[in-house]
């Protein structure tokens, strides 16, 4: 394999900038752009030392560093690391990537850190992708839950099914292979205990798969209403800040505003739309057209109402875009005198919350009740979850061949037919923790990352 290099801190000034070198030759080629204050080589050195000194390239001093150095296996992709960090300015950091790749590294693609260290054996692959949920998370529950995944939680209750699913098959083949032997036989209701509980646990975590979707990705969110009753105020409000244009002249968001926030530890992707009402203005038109295909697409609606005013024809229009689609009424601008008929909004939500959005009242009851509807409100992080789809695809596979397992055994077919179903099972579970996954899936997985991790 090759040597390779890249920035592995963000794009942006900072108080330190690590340049992450990795490979057979990481060594060599650090010292050829390092030279420590008191003259030692990085090869001198064992694992988990570092030296001072500075940088250069041709002999042009570019900065002072600090190298550290990771000796195979024990380093985070299993192969030599060394990472020099130097001083956080992008140009600086850059000028140390140059050096290296001059002196014999070449650009590490997305991910290539983390692919090395599954294909060296460091982590399987639910772990890696864990590594890109705690880069990405929004929330403390999301980070919570890729940390969860990076602790082999998922990977081991995985393993567990696996393995009781391989013990099974491998009893079954040898009392068929070898009938003369005195091979203890499974009963039928033994294979079917077996098989139930391995299918109960697949399910729980297929079970699971959505509410763990909402807290590490999040949930897009239409704030919709007519115009006026105080969308804008609450976005601003639910952000911390004047991401919207409040005025008192009805009509002034022409355009979705977005901004994803942390509610709690659910993270919405909002959707500030413009007001819903019939218009002749060509502009506005087009925003409300954006607003209804909006609200469609969303997972998650918070419907707005003026408490100060009377219900009309377009609030209604409303209800009927709520309609079957997880929603809470919002019931904004508690501060005035109330004229809404509050029994007409509890006949079509069965989630109401009252605040003011200008007096900034009101948030608690609306994140509590957000949780509870997406189900986020006291979930359990540290319980084994599925991160993504393709693990999802992986272990419905698999909890599908175990009941065709189950339906071949109920049906009296033959344990080699059973045994075919649940090899099939075995596989897809493989394939979710990366034991049988091929080389175009784990280059999909890691080209999702950024590059330097």
């Amino acid at each position: 394999m090759s040597t390779i290099a890249a920035i592995s801190t963000g794009q942006a000034a900072g108080g330190i900038g690590i340049v992450r070198i990795s490979g057979e030759n990481a060594v060599s080629v650090a010292d050829r752009i390092f030279e420590s204050v008191s003259g030692i080589k990085l090869e001198k050195l064992k694992g988990y030392r570092a030296a001072f000194g500075k940088v250069k390239d041709d002999g042009k001093y570019l900065d002072e560093a600090v190298a550290l150095v990771f000796r195979a296996p024990k380093s985070y992709t299993g192969e030599d690391v060394v990472e020099l960090s130097c001083h956080g300015g992008l140009l600086v950091t850059k000028q140390v990537l140059r050096a290296a790749l001059k002196n014999g590294a070449v650009p590490a693609e997305p991910g290539e850190f983390t692919k090395r260290a599954f294909l060296n054996g460091k982590m399987d692959l639910t772990e890696a992708e864990s590594v890109m949920n705690i880069i990405c998370a929004k929330s403390e529950q999301a980070k919570s839950a890729a940390l969860t995944a990076l602790e082999g939680t998922l990977y081991k209750r995985i393993s567990e099914i696996s393995g009781s699913l391989k013990g099974i098959a491998a009893q079954m083949a040898a009392w068929v292979d070898y009938p003369d032997d005195e091979i203890e036989d499974l009963s039928d209701e033994r294979l079917l205990s077996s098989l139930e509980n391995s299918l109960d646990g697949l399910r729980r975590l297929i079970s699971d798969f959505d509410t763990g979707r909402i807290i590490t990705e999040g949930v897009e969110t239409a704030i919709i209403g007519r115009p006026n009753v105080g969308k804008s105020t609450l976005m601003n409000m639910l952000t911390g800040y004047e991401k919207s244009i409040v005025t008192s002249v009805a009509g002034t968001t022409r355009d979705i505003v977005e901004e994803s926030v942390t509610l709690g530890n659910t993270v919405l992707h909002l959707a500030d739309t413009a007001g819903l009402r019939e218009t002749e203005d060509t502009v506005e038109k087009i925003g409300v057209d954006r607003t209804r295909k909006k609200s469609e697409r969303a997972s998650l609606i918070l419907a707005v109402f003026d408490a100060s005013e009377e219900l009309n024809d377009e609030d209604e229009k409303i209800f009927d875009l709520c309609h079957d689609k997880l929603s809470v009424a919002v019931i904004n601008k508690t501060d005035l005198e109330q004229r809404i008929d509050t029994k007409i909004i509890d006949k079509n939500f069965k989630n109401v919350v009252y605040i003011s959005a200008k007096e900034q009242n009101g948030l608690e009851m609306l994140e509590k009740t957000v949780e509870k509807l997406l189900g986020t409100e006291g979930f359990d992080t540290s319980a084994p979850m599925l991160m993504n789809e393709r693990q999802l695809i992986c272990c419905s596979a698999a909890a599908d061949s175990v009941e065709e397992a189950i339906t071949a055994l109920k049906s009296g077919m033959t344990r080699d037919a059973v045994n075919v179903s649940i090899d099939s099972a075995v596989e897809s579970l493989d394939t979710l923790t990366g034991e049988r996954a091929t080389e175009s899936v784990v280059n999909e997985i890691f080209s999702r990352f950024c590059v330097g991790k």
